[in-house]
C-alpha cells in the first residue's frame, strides 16, 4: 500500500504549500546573523552553532519519523509538524535568549518531520511522476527560501531581527490550516507500516549509504552558504543589503536547477543528473575563489547546482524505495545522517573563519565537498532499490 492515498488534484496541491514552509525560517537567519550576534553577544562560533542547530535536529529526529508516522499516519504526523513549526518560530523570535535556542531546535525538529514525509506524500499523490513532482515542490522550497533571505534585512530595518525571523509564523500557521482541512477530508491512519526487516535492509544497503552521502554533501554546501555567504561578502566589502540580495539570487535560481535537472533523469538511472548538479557546484565555488570580482555570477551558478542537487537527492530517496515504508526508511536514513554531516558545516566554517581571519579556507572546504559529490553521484545515480541482492 502506498504511503498516502491517491488525492484529487486540489488536495494534492496542498503538499506544495507545505513545501513553502520548509526553508524561510532557516534562510532568514543568515542575512541578520550579525545583528543577532551584536544583540546577544555571540561570536562566529556561537552563530555557527545557531545556524547548525536545525541540522542537528534534522539528524536526531529524522530516524524517528517512520515510527511516528506508523502510529499516527502520514497526514496527521505532518499536521503536528506544522503546528510545531509555527510554535518554534514564535518561541525563537519573541522570547529571551533561551527561547532563541529552544525555538530553533523545535522548528528544526518540525521541519525534519516534514522533510522525511513530503517525499512519501509525493510518491503517493503523484505515482509515475515522482521526478516531475519532486522538481516542482523543490521549486517551491527554493522560491520561499529565496524570499526568506531577501526580505530579512528590510524586515529587520523595520522591526529588528526578531520581526525578520518571526514573520514566518504567519505562513506556517496558514499552511497548517490548509493541511488540517486536507487531513480531515480523508484521514489516513497508520499509512506507513512498520516492517523491521525493511529498516535493517536499508541500513545494510550500499546504495542507501551512497544516497545518504550525496544528500549530506549537497546539504553541507547549501547550509554553509545560507549561513555564512552574507558574512563572507560583507567581509569582502559588500553592503549588508547587497549581500542579502546575492543570497536571494543564490536561492531563487535554485528553481532553475530544480526544474531542469529532471530532464536528465531516466527511470533506471539518475547518474547524469547527479553529476551535473555536483559539477555545477564545483564551477561556481571555483569561480568564487579564482575570480571573486564576478561574485554574483558565481553565486548564481552555485545556486543552480544547489537546486539541482537537492532534487537529485530527494528523487533518489523516492525512487530507490520499492514501497512507501521503504521510501520512508531511506528518507529517514539519508536525512538523518546527511544532515548530521551538514550540521558540522556551519560550525566548522565559523570556527575556520574565526581562526584564520578570512573566508578563503571555507570556500576551499566547500569546493572539496563538491568534488567528492561528483564521485558519489556517479555511484549513487544507478541502482534499483536500497536492498541488498537476494542470495
Amino acid at each position: 500500500m502506498n504511503g498516502t492515498a491517491r488525492r484529487p488534484p486540489v488536495a494534492a496541491l496542498a503538499i506544495f504549500l507545505v513545501a513553502l514552509t520548509l526553508r524561510p525560517a532557516i534562510t532568514a537567519v543568515g542575512p541578520v546573523l550579525g545583528r543577532i550576534g551584536d544583540d546577544l553577544g555571540l561570536g562566529e562560533a556561537g552563530l555557527g552553532l545557531l545556524g547548525a542547530l536545525p541540522l542537528i535536529a534534522f539528524a536526531v529526529v529524522s530516524p524517528l519519523v517512520h515510527r511516528l508516522s506508523a502510529r499516527g499516519g502520514v497526514e496527521r504526523t505532518l499536521l503536528w509538524a506544522l503546528v510545531g513549526l509555527t510554535a518554534g518560530i514564535i518561541l525563537r523570535s519573541w522570547t529571551g535568549q533561551a527561547g532563541l535556542w529552544i525555538g530553533t531546535l523545535v522548528l528544526g525538529a518540525a521541519i525534519a518531520i516534514s522533510n522525511v514525509l513530503v517525499p512519501v506524500v509525493v510518491k503517493g499523490d503523484f505515482p509515475g511522476r515522482v521526478s516531475w513532482a519532486t522538481g516542482l515542490y523543490s521549486a517551491f522550497i527554493a522560491g520561499s527560501a529565496a524570499v526568506g533571505a531577501a526580505v530579512a534585512v528590510p524586515l529587520a530595518d523595520v522591526g529588528g531581527w526578531r520581526l525578520a525571523l518571526g514573520a514566518w509564523a504567519l505562513l506556517a500557521a496558514a499552511v497548517t490550516v490548509v493541511w488540517w482541512v486536507r487531513s480531515r477530508r480523508r484521514h489516513v491512519a497508520a499509512a506507513v507500516p512498520e516492517p523491521d526487516l525493511a529498516h535493517a535492509t536499508v541500513w545494510r544497503s550500499p546504495t542507501a549509504w551512497l544516497v545518504t552521502l550525496y544528500m549530506g554533501l549537497q546539504a553541507t554546501t547549501f547550509y554553509v552558504l545560507v549561513t555564512w555567504l552574507p558574512t563572507i561578502e560583507v567581509a569582502a566589502g559588500y553592503s549588508e543589503h547587497t549581500a542579502g540580495v546575492h543570497l536571494f539570487v543564490f536561492q531563487i535560481v535554485g528553481i532553475v536547477g530544480g526544474l531542469a535537472v529532471p530532464s536528465l533523469m531516466r527511470p533506471d538511472s539518475q547518474r547524469a543528473a547527479a553529476v551535473a548538479g555536483a559539477l555545477t557546484l564545483v564551477t561556481g565555488l571555483a569561480g568564487m575563489l579564482l575570480a571573486p570580482d564576478l561574485i554574483l555570477v558565481w553565486v548564481a551558478i552555485t545556486g543552480i547546482g544547489s537546486g539541482a542537487s537537492l532534487v537529485v537527492s530527494l528523487t533518489l530517496m523516492s525512487v530507490r524505495g520499492r514501497t512507501a515504508a521503504e521510501a520512508t526508511q531511506l528518507s529517514g536514513m539519508a536525512q538523518s545522517l546527511g544532515y548530521a554531516l551538514a550540521a558540522v558545516g556551519p560550525v566548522a566554517a565559523g570556527v575556520l573563519g574565526e581562526l584564520t581571519g578570512g573566508w578563503t579556507p571555507v570556500l576551499v572546504m566547500l569546493l572539496t565537498a563538491a568534488l567528492l559529490q561528483i564521485g558519489v553521484g556517479i555511484a549513487a545515480g544507478t541502482g534499483r532499490d536500497p536492498g541488498p541482492k537476494a542470495t
